[in-house]
């Protein structure tokens, strides 16, 4: 059967995808677009460009399913080493797809949040993201979360830094930090840890995305290349999120003592 996002509750059982068992949280690390590119011996940018139509059909699958967020490393603070041409390339297709997809997210409920340093981006990219998050603020469908310029330890830094602020104000005490002061200073404050992190094109690192908060992720590793991901590979990603146990480092438990295990975390 040929899966699009049309996809209905009927598809998730022919998948063998129990809707009641979906991830809150779904993080991508959107790998592969470069080498997609050079395989038909065609220049960088086009993969990042076909790499577009993936992030449309993921946001809308996710969106079909009731997933409510989705979290897409977009661009890293590595990435700022590329050669200029391609970051250059790559900021215009930002820019693009912030303008272009800005009525379909107002239409369809999404709300788009932002972490990393956007500072660092061109003023006109920076304009046109501040003004796609402000629009979208109060939207109550699916949250996508874009990780632009974004470094998972200068944010964990960053967040110690504010965390000494406040000691130092006196509105802390060293005694009373714990995992929540730190997790409501990350930039994802709020946001629930995702459940599933997917990663394209078969590397298997983190590649300093979301080191704090994928402490219990479930990771699924993919060869498929970004701008080749559809519909199809992220259900069967679900799939095989929803065939592992989560113990979240305690003993099996039956399914309503594991819900309990994970809220606790």
């Amino acid at each position: 059967m040929r899966v699009t996002a049309q996809a209905n509750l009927r598809d998730l059982a022919a998948h063998g995808i129990d809707p009641a068992r979906l991830p809150e949280h779904v993080a991508i690390i959107m790998d592969g677009n470069g080498r997609w590119a050079q395989r038909r011996g065609l220049n960088r940018l086009y993969g990042h460009r076909r790499g577009k139509t993936s992030v449309r059909a993921i946001v809308q699958l996710s969106r079909k399913l009731g997933i409510r967020y989705l979290s897409l490393y977009a661009f890293s603070t590595e990435n700022w080493g590329r050669p200029t041409d391609e970051v250059s390339g790559l900021m215009r297709l930002l820019k693009h797809y912030l303008t272009t997809e800005l009525e379909r997210m107002m239409k369809d409920r999404v709300r788009l949040m932002v972490i990393g340093n956007p500072r660092k981006l061109p003023k006109d990219v920076q304009q046109a993201l501040r003004h796609s998050v402000e629009q979208t603020r109060h939207n109550d469908g699916l949250t996508v979360i874009l990780a632009l310029s974004y470094s998972a330890r200068e944010e964990i830094a960053s967040a110690m830094r504010a965390i000494a602020r406040r000691v130092k104000r006196g509105d802390l005490e060293p005694e009373d930090i714990g995992e929540d002061t730190i997790a409501q200073s990350l930039g994802t404050a709020g946001i629930p840890d995702p459940d599933l992190l997917i990663r394209t094109s078969g590397e298997v690192r983190l590649s300093n995305f979301l080191l704090w908060q994928v402490a219990y992720t479930e990771i699924y590793i993919t060869e498929t290349l970004w701008p080749d991901f559809r519909e199809r590979d992220f259900l069967e990603a679900l799939r095989e999120f929803q065939s592992r146990e989560r113990r979240f480092g305690g003993v099996p438990e039956a399914p309503a003592d594991q819900g309990r295990l994970r809220a606790a975390h």
